[in-house]
């Protein structure tokens, strides 16, 4: 009898301890990210050892390898930081006024990336040395292509409803997806110049489709 209370006032103990090994766990990785995050920005990637990262973040340099067995894999793991992309169509779509929906999901984009220029601007200038990086960023891109797509068939109203052919909207959602991806990957130097640009690229996307769009009079 006194075996199974000490078994069970054992588990709790076990549970807690476990649970506290968990965040720890957790609190030693974020503080890793955080300062390779910090130290590639900073001096770049390949000039940071990861011995200063682990110096930065507080913990044995064999803590590092032991979650990124690849100083690379620190890279592909801040890809997941940057801010999701996926915006729900009907928070930003206007019926029947493409330009206006569009320029929605601009804002809100550039709304969530704000939190995260440095970590955007870094990665996307590791991306031509590192495959990893590039995938991840290009799997983001198809989704914001994808993201693109959807607005403008909703605010037209469906292609087809609204006269538009797919290749042309398949089109227009590559390019302008090309415009802020562009713009994000030099989300740390953005300045009114680049806003400007990218309202006259949104602009003439927009106003190409809606005159595709438009019957045609004889």
């Amino acid at each position: 009898m006194r075996r199974s209370k000490a078994t069970k006032a054992g588990k709790p103990a076990k549970a807690g301890r476990a649970a506290r090994r968990q965040e720890s766990d957790a609190s030693a990785r974020e503080r890793i990210l955080v300062a390779a995050e910090e130290l590639f920005a900073e001096a770049g990637f390949e000039a940071t050892p990861t011995s200063r990262i682990a110096e930065r973040a507080g913990v044995p340099k064999g803590l590092v390898h032991y979650y990124f067995r690849r100083k690379s894999d620190l890279l592909t793991a801040l890809v997941d930081r940057l801010p999701d992309e996926r915006i729900e169509t009907s928070r930003v779509v206007v019926p029947g006024d493409i330009a206006e929906s569009l320029r929605r999901l601009v804002a809100e984009l550039d709304r969530r990336l704000s939190a995260s220029r440095m970590l955007s601007h870094l990665l996307w200038r590791e991306a031509d040395t590192h495959r990893a990086v590039r995938d991840a960023l290009q799997a983001r891109y198809e989704v914001l292509v994808h993201q693109v797509r959807s607005v403008i068939v909703a605010a037209a109203g469906g292609a087809a409803a609204g006269g538009l052919a797919l290749a042309d909207v398949d089109s227009a959602s590559a390019l302008l997806a090309l415009a802020v991806s562009y713009r994000h990957s030099m989300a740390r130097h953005t300045d009114d110049d680049a806003l400007d640009e990218m309202e006259r690229e949104l602009s003439f996307i927009a106003g190409a489709l809606t005159a595709k769009a438009a019957p045609v009079t004889q």
